[in-house]
């Protein structure tokens, strides 16, 4: 999955990839994307484990990409986030998320993430699904 261009559109302005260290990765597949994150204190517990919300919000965020990507003129956005932590992961380490696209509807798009830490062991297995939609016009006021 080409990701040159969303990351383009990511770097515009200040957001949650930016605020927790994320950084995506092309792949050959039309059907995968892959982001990696430094476990730091951006996206730490204070004893120096990486935080669940950390990792639940990098697969979500990844399956956002995704969806954008395939779904260029739409807004794709997550209604729901499931996710199981196995493993810990420590301050200094990178983890890799693998997202894989497990259906592409319409109005909804499911991915499973993978998150695994620099050893190659899975940290969490996370389903994220998103609807797709018309873009807003205008904010909500």
């Amino acid at each position: 999955m080409d990701l040159e261009k969303i990351k383009d559109l990511i770097r515009q302005k200040p957001n949650i990839a930016d605020n927790l260290g994320m950084d995506f990765i092309s792949t050959p597949d039309d059907e995968t994307c892959v982001a990696t994150m430094l476990v730091d204190s951006r996206n730490c517990q204070p004893m120096g484990l990486l935080s669940g919300g950390a990792t639940l919000a990098l697969a979500e965020y990844m399956a956002g990409v995704g969806s954008s990507i395939l779904c260029p003129d739409r807004a794709c956005v997550g209604v729901n986030v499931s996710g199981s932590h196995v493993r810990s992961a420590f301050e200094g380490d990178t983890i890799t998320a693998t997202a894989h696209i497990v259906h592409r509807g319409r109005t909804l798009h499911v991915w499973n993430v993978t998150v695994a830490g620099s050893d190659g062991k899975t940290i969490s297995t996370v389903s994220v699904m998103n609807f797709i939609t018309d873009k807003p016009t205008e904010a909500a006021k």
